[in-house]
């Protein structure tokens, strides 16, 4: 029986053939907007239609999420309300793309993550990837180092992982991946570290390292030309304003003797020895700073 919570939009392509399903839901953590960027930026390069719409009814709180009231001359137009959704396209060398975009639901998870999952054995899904981007103590002078939350350990090899066992908050995709998981199914989460004193602001080195991880576990063909160019434009700024304080170049200082030292395997992007933070210098000022700047761009 189908999923109350689903709305068919357009018929399945007759000749969709073992689709990756990408996800970003908004409302989770997204340290430099990471995540959201790397979604734009796949939407952007792949054409893409509404398959299934979900049912946000049941799904969004709108006081926490209110939609948006459009007003003309003080008459009410009409409300924007969230979307929640799954698009199919593909890309430039005809690979099937299913993205699972909106609002993180704020209730009923796991029927959400049953709904998700049959959807998934239907179309034929061969993997889903899911992005996100949290702010760790690094600097903005290495590459940016992923870690993976996956479903198998080959999975996990292939995009790096901490070296321990530990317990941390979830959001829903960590559900979908083991709802794919009790089916058999793989999945695994592209996670990019940004540095703490830009999680704030836009930081598309992040979103290049998303992207590259996607298409390292999936295969997908991804142009990520756009963000680098932006990449290199904000960090000539991150760079510039570093150079005019003392306290900051010492922060970033210390932040590179950390990971030079092993703190991450560069081979597998692996977190081999912790970072001691309580050492480090807050980035707080330099984060004000750069949103200060941005703002008078």
């Amino acid at each position: 029986m189908p999923s109350p919570l689903i709305q068919w939009e357009n018929p399945v392509p007759n000749d969709l053939k073992d689709p990756v399903l990408v996800c970003y839901l908004d409302g989770w953590i997204d340290a430099g907007y990471g995540a959201q960027a790397a979604m734009g930026s796949l939407k952007q390069q792949i054409r893409t239609q509404r398959l299934v719409s979900f049912n946000i009814d049941e799904l969004v709180d709108f006081r926490a999420r209110r939609p948006a009231m459009r007003l003309v001359n003080g008459i009410n137009t009409g409300l924007q309300w969230p979307r929640l959704q799954m698009r199919h396209g593909r890309d430039i060398n005809g690979r099937d793309v299913l993205a699972l975009t909106g609002p993180e639901p704020d209730f009923r998870w796991l029927s959400f993550t049953g709904a998700v999952v049959e959807l998934a054995e239907k179309l034929g899904v061969s993997m889903l990837v899911n992005f996100g981007a949290f702010p760790a103590p690094v600097p903005h002078t290495r590459p940016v180092s992923l870690g993976s939350t996956a479903t198998t350990p080959d999975l996990a090899e292939k995009i790096g992982y901490i070296d321990a066992g530990f317990e941390v908050p979830s959001g829903v995709t960590a559900a979908l991946e083991r709802g794919f998981a009790d089916r058999g199914l793989l999945a695994t989460g592209v996670w990019a570290r940004v540095p703490h004193y830009v999680s704030q602001m836009l930081y598309p080195a992040a979103s290049v390292a998303i992207l590259e991880g996607v298409t390292r576990v999936s295969g997908l063909a991804l142009d990520t030309s756009t963000l680098v160019g932006q990449a290199g434009q904000i960090d000539e700024q991150i760079r510039a304003l570093v150079a005019n304080n003392p306290e900051h170049q010492e922060m970033v200082a210390q932040l590179e003797t950390q990971v030079d030292s092993n703190a991450f395997d560069g081979a597998t992007g692996r977190m081999v020895a912790p970072v001691d933070e309580t050492q480090l210098v807050s980035g707080d000022e330099l984060a004000a700073e750069f949103e200060k700047f941005l703002r008078e761009q």
